[in-house]
C-alpha cells in the first residue's frame, strides 16, 4: 500500500507549475506551511534519457537533475515527467525511484505548445493509446506509485470518455484540472464536472484517488468543494502566489515511516502581514541562490509581484525590486523599505 492511501481526506496538494514550484520555492513552503504532498515541476523524460552521462557528473551540472533536487522537509514528493513515449517514461521513473522519491505523476494537461508538440502534455489527450502505454510503462519500471495529472478534454469537455481510459490503467490517482487544454485558464474551473467524474470513478475504479484542482486559493475554500463534489484531494496552484502560508491549517506529524502513516490535526490560520511576506521573499531569494545556481536569478519577478502587492507605495517597491540581480541586493531594498515604512 503507498502513502497516497494512507493520507487523510480531504488531502491538499502542491501544484506543480514551471519555474515556480522548484527546489527554493519547495524549501519556502516547507518553512511555513507544508502540504500533504509536496510536487516538483515538470521534467523531460526525453531529456532526462538523452542527458543521461552528464547525470552521472558531479555537482548536478545537468540542469534536469537540479530539478529533481529535494530536501527531507518535502515528504511526501512526487516527481512529475512527460513525454509520449513508453521507453522514455520507464528510465525516468527509474531514475526518480533511485532519487529517492516517493512517486511519480505523469503530465498529460500541459498546454505549452512546444510540449504539445512532441505530442506529450495536453496531446495525450488526443492519444488514449499512447496515454495507455505510457501509465503502463511508468507503473511497470519501479514500485513507486503512478498518478496522473490531466484536464477534462482537450477543445472540448470529453470527460466520458476519456476517465475512463485513466481509471482502466488504475494510477494510484487521478488529478483533474476541471477546464479543456482551449481553456487554458481563461475561464472558471468547471468545478461542477467533479461530480460526475466522482461517479465514474465510483462505478469503474472506486480505487483510485481524484483531485481536483483549478481556482482554489484556502483549504477551507478546498473543503467546501470537496464536501459539494465527493473528491478526495485538492491541489492548490496559484493559490501558492505570495502566500507560502496556504497549507496554514495542514500540520502533518509522521507517526512512523514517512511512507506509511500520516497523522493530521486542523490548526487555526491566521492573517500574515506585509513584513512577514517581505521576509519570505527575501528569504525565497536566498533559497534560489544557493539551491539553484546558475538559474536566471530574473525567474523571481513573478514572485516579486505577488509578494509585493495590495498595499500602498507596492508599485514602487516592486518596481525596485524588479531591478535587483541578487538575493543581497533584493534583501538591501526591502530592508530599506521597512525602515521608511
Amino acid at each position: 500500500m503507498s502513502f497516497w492511501q494512507k493520507l487523510p481526506k480531504p488531502f491538499f496538494v502542491m501544484a506543480p507549475m514551471a519555474d515556480v514550484t522548484d527546489a527554493a520555492f519547495r524549501a519556502l513552503i516547507a518553512s511555513r506551511a507544508a502540504p500533504d504532498v509536496f510536487w516538483t515541476e515538470f521534467v523531460s523524460a526525453d531529456g532526462l534519457y538523452h542527458t543521461r552521462e552528464i547525470a552521472r557528473m558531479p555537482d548536478n551540472e545537468n540542469p534536469l537533475m537540479r530539478d529533481l533536487l529535494k530536501s527531507s522537509a518535502e515528504r511526501p514528493i512526487v516527481a512529475q515527467i512527460f513525454s509520449n513515449k513508453p521507453e522514455m517514461i520507464a528510465y525516468a521513473t527509474r531514475v526518480v525511484a533511485d532519487l529517492g522519491f516517493d512517486g511519480v505523476d505523469l503530465n498529460m494537461g500541459c498546454p505549452d505548445r512546444a510540449i504539445e508538440r512532441q505530442g506529450s502534455g495536453a496531446a495525450m489527450l488526443k492519444s488514449p493509446e499512447v496515454a495507455r502505454a505510457v501509465i503502463r510503462a511508468a507503473k511497470g519500471a519501479s514500485s513507486l506509485p503512478v498518478t496522473v495529472k490531466t484536464r477534462v478534454g482537450y477543445n472540448r469537455e470529453s470527460l466520458d470518455e476519456w476517465l475512463p481510459v485513466l481509471l482502466e490503467e488504475a494510477p494510484a490517482a487521478i488529478t483533474l484540472h476541471l477546464r479543456t487544454r482551449k481553456e487554458l485558464s481563461l475561464v472558471p474551473a468547471q468545478w461542477e464536472l467533479m461530480k460526475r467524474a466522482v461517479a465514474l470513478r465510483d462505478s469503474l475504479n472506486p480505487d483510485v484517488l481524484l483531485i481536483g484542482n483549478g481556482d482554489v486559493t484556502s483549504v477551507e475554500q478546498g473543503k467546501r468543494l470537496v464536501d459539494e463534489t465527493g473528491c478526495d484531494g485538492v491541489m492548490i496552484g496559484r493559490g501558492m502566489f505570495g502566500n507560502p502560508w496556504v497549507f496554514e491549517g495542514l500540520t502533518r506529524t509522521p507517526r512512523s515511516d514517512l511512507r506509511s502513516e500520516f497523522s493530521r490535526s486542523d490548526l487555526g490560520v491566521r492573517e500574515h502581514g506585509l513584513s512577514e511576506k517581505l521576509e519570505a521573499l527575501v528569504e525565497l531569494a536566498h533559497n534560489f541562490e544557493k539551491l539553484l545556481p546558475p538559474k536566471n536569478f530574473s525567474i523571481l519577478k513573478k514572485h516579486i509581484k505577488a509578494f509585493a502587492t495590495g498595499f500602498d507605495g507596492a508599485a514602487d517597491l516592486r518596481a525596485r525590486l524588479m531591478l535587483a540581480d541578487s538575493a543581497t541586493e533584493l534583501e538591501g531594498i526591502v530592508a530599506e523599505y521597512v525602515d521608511g515604512a
